[in-house]
């Protein structure tokens, strides 16, 4: 048998292998999309390519015998250009959302269409897992948010968004109404502790998360109530205290602490602070005057800090909110406080201080009317619900109903998607290359799945798998040259093309990208 070597190991291999099984057999995995065990390779995406010493270029493994002898490398700097390269190749005329409009737009994150799903489905349960992990206090945020999210919401653009904001406080307030309100666990005790300067949304927030990490947090602030600008600068008809303070519980039921009507540099000092706890998160709403004796640099009445890791000037002081912004809106300020967690965990933790990875994200952008329309095709056209009373919320029902009215624009498949793995992974610039300019298509007449080929990387796996399965009508590859596109042939529907559910299972699952995806789905769970 032949023995190569692969990132400098031996390996002895059968006869006919290829250079991706080899070095599958000693656990190095290599990249791929459009190979598929059981098919013939079709080395379209080039993203397995490999160098083989003694051959000028690279080879894609997936479709190269191995050789007695052989010297080959799967990593190097040479070999990931490449593979960024060809990544970013077919990005450039990738037509899909990785994450919807309002997930992009919502400052905190928050994944805005799985919780719409959730409560469509009537799992709450689930919904409010979803919005606490991005937001410590929707209940409030549902009450007070300017929704950003909403005007981003695709639908908006044919008739009025989705009611996101009331959607949350609906999760939050039944949740907040059960026997037994959602506690997130929390990881074993680090024995490290955070000192937090303000009880108002960022301070909260931040200790929210960082209990759930382990960590020791106290809250000063020196009021007699928590809760900062929500306690004291938000109408009570706009924002009713008893939903504010039992979000605060909730916080506190992690174990946060508070020490309240304690001003830090009159009761206790920056310095004292410093030498009793391990980090520091200044988040106190507005700069106080005394910010410059406590050593901090600021510029323009606010807090320097580095704008990806939430750092000042000192070591191990962090800060955010409204004492390093000037807009004071609170959804910011909870998202400044779930961000800068992120930060001083990896502090306290010995790590590299890097802040909160950003996802990796393709966007379909601003659509034409008619695309509209297209992407309107099997949603209901219900007008946006709006409660009786200004200040009321939504009913069960309601609910239901409003949830029914998003257009599911985020990818049904974010997380088994190769290309947006692979992307993310090799640092791929989506807009790196300019490609076609491809109309929004989503064929949706299947019972159980979508085709939108904008997002077709052209692989061929559905085609020998429809092929292989005796459908009649099956996919093809239509076109000539660059204009080659999978596709379904006689002018047929995707009904036509893939009649059995067991067909279906198949093409969704090896389809590299979101092109293929099932109906009801909640991103890949």
């Amino acid at each position: 048998m032949p023995v190569l070597t692969i990132d400098n190991q031996k390996v002895e291999i059968e006869e006919g292998k290829t250079i991706l099984e080899a070095a599958e057999k000693i656990g190095i995995e290599i990249p791929t999309m459009c190979f598929l065990k059981g098919f013939k390779p079709s080395t379209s995406c080039m993203i397995c390519v490999v160098k083989v010493e003694g051959k000028a270029s690279f080879v894609p493994s997936c479709a190269t015998i191995v050789e007695d002898g052989m010297i080959v490398q799967t990593r190097s700097e040479e070999i990931d250009l490449a593979r960024k390269a060809a990544l970013e190749l077919l990005l450039s005329d990738h037509l899909g959302d990785c994450m919807g409009p309002c997930h992009v737009t919502c400052p905190a994150n928050m994944n805005i269409p799985l919780m719409i799903r959730q409560i469509s489905r009537g799992k709450l349960k689930d919904a409010i897992v979803t919005v606490k992990k991005d937001i410590a206090l929707p209940a409030v945020l549902g009450r007070i948010c300017p929704a950003p999210c909403e005007k981003a919401c695709r639908r908006d653009s044919l008739d009025e968004g989705v009611s996101i904001c009331l959607l949350k406080r609906y999760v939050a307030d039944v949740d907040l109404d059960s026997k037994n309100p959602y506690l997130p666990k929390c990881k074993e005790k680090k024995n490290k502790s955070v000192a937090i300067i303000g009880a108002g949304p960022a301070g909260l927030a931040a200790a929210y998360y960082l209990a759930q990490d382990g960590f020791d947090c106290t809250i000063f602030d020196e009021h007699e109530k928590p809760g900062g600008m929500l306690q004291y600068g938000v109408p009570e008809n706009e924002l009713p205290r008893d939903i504010l303070d039992k979000e605060i519980a909730l916080v506190e039921k992690l174990g946060v602490k508070f020490k309240l009507k304690t001003r830090i540099g009159t009761n206790i000092t920056l310095e004292d602070l410093r030498k009793d706890f391990d980090a520091i998160f200044i988040a106190t709403g507005k700069l106080k005057s005394d910010a410059d004796s406590m050593g901090l640099q600021t510029k323009a009445n606010a807090i320097i800090i580095d704008s990806q890791t939430y750092q000042t000037n000192i070591p191990g002081i962090f800060a955010g909110g409204d004492v390093v912004r000037k807009r004071k809106v609170s959804v910011r300020a909870v998202a400044d406080g779930k961000e800068v967690s992120i930060a001083i965990s990896q502090y306290l933790s010995d790590e590299k201080v890097t802040g909160p990875a950003k996802e990796f994200n393709t966007r379909i952008g601003k659509l034409s009317a008619e695309e509209v329309v297209k992407f309107m095709s099997g949603h209901n056209d219900f007008p946006r619900l709006k409660p009786s009373g200004q200040y009321d919320g939504f009913s069960e029902e309601q609910s239901v109903k409003e949830a029914a009215r998003c257009l599911h624009c985020d990818c049904r498949k974010p997380v088994n998607c190769k290309l947006r793995k692979y992307s993310e992974q090799y640092n791929a610039k989506p807009n790196q290359y300019k490609g076609e300019n491809r109309s929004f298509v989503q064929l949706a007449e299947h019972s159980e799945l979508i085709f939108e080929p904008g997002k077709c990387i052209d692989c061929g796996l559905c085609i020998e798998i429809t092929s292989n399965a005796g459908e009649k009508t099956g996919l093809a590859f239509t076109g000539r040259g660059f204009k080659v596109r999978v596709a379904i042939p006689f002018g047929r529907s995707i009904l036509d093309a893939i009649k059995q559910t067991s067909t279906a299972k198949e093409c969704v699952k090896a389809c590299p990208t979101g092109a293929l995806s099932f109906k009801i789905s909640d991103g890949d769970k």
